[in-house]
Formats: C-alpha cells, structure tokens, sequence
C-alpha cells in the first residue's frame, strides 16, 4: 500500500479506514476471512495464530495504520487502531493475542526512544517478534516504586548488567524482548531511581518459565535475570527516566486495552445471544441478565472511546485512565457472569471445546479486578487525584 500521505482519502481518517477494512476483512478473494473463528484453547495456539494473521495484514497494509512511517507504519494514530480492533471483532476475527502488549509498550517507546521503535517495531508489524512487560515483582506488584530487579553500569561502555526477577509477566514465555523496569538508583530513592531498557529475552543469563493458570493455560511466566549483559543503546528514554515513562504507558495499558476488550466483549455477546438455549430466550430473567451485560459493556465503550480520542489528539490522559480500569474489570465479570447463569447447565457440565471456552474465559477474568492494578487501588486513585476527596488525615 502506499504512504498514507498518497493514500485513498477514505484511508485518511479513521472512519474511512474502518470502512475500507471492514470489506477487506469479508472479501472472498482475500486469505483474511480465513482468520475467522473462536480462539484457540491454548496461549501458544493463539499467538502463533496472531502471527500469522498479522504477516497477511501487513501484506496489506492493513495493521500499519496507526504507528508512524519512520517505525514501519503507515501514518494515523490511536483512532486507525481503534477501528482496527473493532472491525475484527465484527469479522469474527480474534485480535492478535499480543498485541495487548504492543498497544502498551508501542506508544512509550515511540515517544521516549524512537530509534528504538523504528529498529525493533516493525518486526512486531510483520508478526515476527513480540514483546513483554516486565514490571511486577515477588514483592513489588502494585507498589513499582519498591522494583528490586538492579540494573548496574560497569565497563568503559556504560552497559548495564542485570540481576533480578520478574513475575506475572503476561506472554513472557513467548516473546522476543522485554521493556524492562528497573532499579538504576538505591534503593531509597524509590521511583526516582528506576530505569527502562529494552531486553532481549534470548540474551545469556536470562531464564524464563510459564506459568500455568488455573484454566490450564500459560498466560504469564516469570523471568529470572542473572549477570544478563544489556547494552547503554537499549536505554528507552534516559536513565532516571524509568517512573515518567510507566505512567505515561498506564494511560495506554488501561485505555487501549479497554478499546480491545470491549470489541472483544461485544463479540462474547452476539456468541452468548446465539447459544441461549431455546426455550429461555423469551424468559424474561435472560434478557434481562444480557441487557444487564450489553449495559456494562456500552459504558466501558463509551468511556474507553473518549482516552482514545484523547490519546489521539496528544492529549496525556493520567489519573482518569483508573475509570477506564475499573469499568473493564466490571464489564469482563458482569459478561461472563451472565454467560455462566444464561448457558445453565451446558456451561458447567459439557465437554465439548465451546463450553470449555467459556469456562476458561470466565475463570481468567475472576483476575480482571486485579491484574493491572487492582480495583482498590484504581478507586483510591480516583478518589484522591481525580475527585479530590478528602483523605483520612483531612477529616
């Protein structure tokens, strides 16, 4: 496809695009109708699938709009990759599984280390590589400020040298590189004194293990970090830096991936609808039920799409982002909540591979009021940064 400076005007804006995709998504000449159908049962399974439907989309060109030239793209911003997710989901398309990552890292490392993007993104493009988060620790989950995982400067080069352990880390086990928070500074200068390089993950030293979930299936892994050598080049914006580019990347880990999950939501919907049994369609408990659903999953979308249209518009988005956060955790539970009590029976007991989706679905997000920052935490940011409500100490 052509630069999107010369391209079709109905490319150049999102609506235009999303028009233009959405018939390239359903044309029966294309291999991409063939991407079609429920996820795969297994983590592996469903990012080699990504791969495969990212390389076919970027023959096309179609998963470039959004991320600038200069990396691989193609122009556009945060609205291009907002549709893109939407239309696949109405394609009945599964949304690359790593992309989820790549919305949150993409946007920081563009910002704060641009010769790194325009090295390493465009293989991310392609479906080539894919990347990991490493934040959490044992001992540091929520609060990133008390991170341990030391990054030191030894040589005449300033490379660093790396010792440490990270956790919960989603995909680690099947990515390429790893953007790397770490301690730079001592340890009492908290997150004054964090770092973020970008790690390759095949580097010496580096030992990575799954970890298997209560579904069965490896959606994180743990990362170990012994004398692993990373060279000064890989530091994503500049030493110190590491805190200001976390929280700028929150905005996208909780606004983005809002966007993704409500396209995803809706999708989990229109399949509930279909597979309602008979003779509880018309029960009025039911529709209430996936009213009550459809209602949740409309308020994250309208909430996520105004951070989209801020991020898009340069706009930093900061502490508003929790609201986005906790109307995910929210819509998640209330869909598959639902999802158990309408299916009945069918949804416990049946054997088959559709009813064990929905299984598994449903145990991965009783984790969504948890992970990326707990609930709790999100309403406290809300309270204090946002609202501005008193704290204990003010009463």
């Amino acid at each position: 496809m052509a630069d999107l400076v010369s391209a079709p005007p109905d490319l150049r804006d999102a609506a235009g695009y999303a028009t233009s995709l959405a018939a390239a998504l359903t044309d029966p000449s294309s291999p991409l109708p063939g991407f079609r159908g429920p996820e795969a049962s297994t983590t592996e399974l469903r990012v080699e699938h990504g791969r495969a439907l990212l390389a076919e989309l970027h023959i096309q060109g179609w998963n470039r709009y959004g991320w600038p030239v200069e990396a691989g793209g193609l122009g556009g911003g945060a609205r291009h990759r907002a549709a893109f997710y939407d239309e696949l989901s109405r394609a009945g398309i599964p949304a690359p599984e790593q992309n989820v990552i790549l919305e949150t890292i993409g946007p920081p490392i563009l910002r704060f280390g641009p010769d790194l993007a325009a090295r390493f993104l465009p293989a991310c493009l392609r479906g080539e590589e894919s990347w990991a988060q490493g934040f959490s620790e044992p001992e540091a989950g929520s609060d990133l400020a008390a991170l341990r995982c030391r990054a030191s400067r030894e040589g005449p080069d300033g490379d660093f040298v790396v010792n440490g352990q990270k956790t919960w880390t989603t995909l680690g086990h099947l990515a390429t590189r790893i953007a790397l928070l770490c301690r730079t500074g001592s340890t009492e200068s908290r997150h004054r004194g964090l770092s973020m390089l970008l790690v390759d993950l095949d580097s010496p030293g580096v030992t990575v293990r799954p970890i298997r979930m209560s579904t069965g299936t490896n959606e994180t892994a743990e990362v170990f970090f012994t004398d692993v050598r990373v060279r000064a080049d890989r530091v994503i914006g500049e030493v110190g830096q590491g805190w200001a580019i976390a929280m700028y990347l929150l905005q996208y880990e909780r606004g983005m991936y809002a966007w993704m999950r409500q396209a995803v939501l809706f999708g989990l919907l229109g399949q509930l609808a279909e597979q309602v049994p008979a003779g509880a369609r018309e029960n009025g408990a039911t529709r209430r039920a996936l009213g009550e659903a459809r209602l949740a999953t409309a308020a994250l979308r309208a909430r996520s799409g105004v951070t989209v249209r801020r991020l898009a518009d340069g706009e930093t988005v900061g502490p508003d982002a929790s609201a986005d956060k906790l109307l995910l955790s929210r819509a998640e539970q209330t869909v598959l909540d639902v999802a158990r009590r309408v299916l009945g029976p069918m949804f416990v007991l049946d054997p088959g591979a559709e009813a064990e989706r929905w299984r598994s679905t449903w145990f991965y997000t009783r984790a969504a009021s948890i992970y990326g920052g707990s609930a709790e935490i999100q309403r406290g940011i809300l309270a204090d940064r946002v609202l501005m409500l008193p704290g204990e100490n003010d009463r």
